[in-house]
């Protein structure tokens, strides 16, 4: 039980682990809103403002969070020219993405003009979702070759052996860790292809909810201590 909660506090003193809790919050209340406003109008009104709130919330955390896709460009740009060409356009998606995130969140607050909202959220979401393409092929690409190792390995195993047993389990977390980023990432890119061209599948409630979720929750996952 405590090291249960021992790993609930890194968590939580992780930005990352803010701001996937109250991703879930936000889109759990818009499930919620679906679910109770011919129902329970009072009661929707109220999850609404949960999601709101919980939505601005997330904006306000991640300040300043453009600088991350620069300092990862700069401190690990990658192992191949290909894996450079993708990261490159997947981490300046991102930053496009995360800056005028910060416009969005400012119009919508009422510092800025309210009628900024509707451009800079499709800027910033045309950004995520260009982000979101180039970081899946990428972790496509790594997939693959984790699995191709994975088998020039056992191809050499003769004999039992504790290094090349934990080289292949090492491989296979790394492979569950970028199949969660691309769950990740692919839900992430229906919830920023509504604001792109809202269509009545995206812009679904449930669709929107669903995938909320599953980005919030493979993000728990990926950043769960241990």
């Amino acid at each position: 039980m405590n090291d249960k909660v021992d790993k609930l506090v890194i968590f939580l003193a992780k930005r990352d682990g803010i701001d996937k809790l109250v991703k879930t919050f936000q889109y759990v209340s818009k499930l919620l809103v679906w679910h109770l406003e011919t129902t329970n109008p009072n009661a929707a009104h109220r999850a609404k403002q949960c999601e709101v709130a919980s939505g601005l919330s997330r904006k306000a955390f991640r300040t300043g969070r453009f600088l991350t896709g620069f300092n990862a460009l700069r401190r690990n740009p990658g192992p191949t020219p290909t894996y450079r060409f993708l990261s490159v356009f997947a981490n300046a998606g991102e930053m496009v993405y995360f800056f005028f995130d910060h416009f969005l969140w400012l119009s919508r607050t009422g510092v800025l003009d309210a009628n900024l909202a509707r451009r800079m959220s499709f800027i910033s979401a045309f950004g995520e979702s260009l982000g979101y393409v180039f970081f899946c092929v990428i972790e496509f690409i790594m997939i693959k070759e984790g699995i191709e190792e994975e088998r020039r390995i056992k191809k050499g195993l003769l004999s039992e052996s504790n290094d090349k047993g934990d080289e292949i389990k090492k491989i296979q977390v790394d492979r569950v860790m970028r199949l969660m980023a691309v769950a990740a990432n692919l839900a992430d890119l229906i919830i920023g292809l509504a604001d792109i061209e809202p269509n009545p599948f995206c812009n679904h409630a449930v669709t929107l909810g669903i995938s909320g979720l599953v980005s919030a929750w493979a993000g728990w996952y990926r950043n769960w201590p241990t």
